[in-house]
């Protein structure tokens, strides 16, 4: 049996007794939970919270009902583990929102741009409300649909969307004043 071929639910079931089941739910998760620790605490905080997400998923697996999706769970411990780190310490600037594809064909003046546009990026979000952060990051970090984002948040499906849409104008906007035009539809 390959274990990357099973469903959440399967890798689950198989997790509570088996640690290569678990493993297998780690590395299918972990680079989602680690974008959206590293949008909201900071790059040097985020490995310390995806450690801490999967040792809490790991000590409550027993108490998962399967009356939601393991990725809707999954996503709202990481939220809470963020808060946690947010009240610990101050939070640390963010760096590195997205992963950095060197091409050996970049110039270094490409890479200049790249860098400063993330910088401006993680200031614009920095800025933005609460709620509306954490629904853009699990939109654009995570990947999450509005539905998902609605059951982790506990919020409506429309206020969702008028979340992740003000914070994607309040980020155009932000952007724009730098001298920055967004071309098409803001993603990070």
């Amino acid at each position: 049996m390959i274990l990357e071929d099973l469903s959440d639910s399967q890798l689950l079931k198989l997790a509570r007794r088996d640690a290569a089941a678990f493993e297998a739910l780690i590395r299918r998760h972990a680079p989602r939970v680690h974008a959206l620790a590293t949008s909201l605490v900071g790059a040097a905080s985020a490995d310390d919270v995806v450690q801490e997400v999967f040792f809490s998923v790991y000590r409550n697996l027993a108490r998962f009902r399967f009356e939601a999706e393991f990725s809707t769970w999954l996503h709202r411990i990481a939220l809470n583990a963020c808060y946690n780190q947010l009240r610990r310490k101050q939070p640390e600037p963010i760096s590195d929102l997205e992963p950095v594809l060197v091409s050996p064909l970049e110039s270094p003046e490409c890479l200049a741009e790249r860098s400063q546009l993330r910088e401006l990026i993680e200031a614009g979000m920095r800025g933005l409300p609460p709620e509306q952060r954490e629904a853009f990051a699990l939109r654009e970090f995570s990947g999450l649909e509005y539905a998902q984002i609605a059951q982790i948040t506990g919020a409506q499906l429309g206020t969702v969307k008028s979340r992740i849409n003000r914070a994607k104008a309040a980020l155009r906007s932000y952007l724009t004043a730098r001298g920055v035009v967004p071309e098409g539809e803001l993603h990070v």
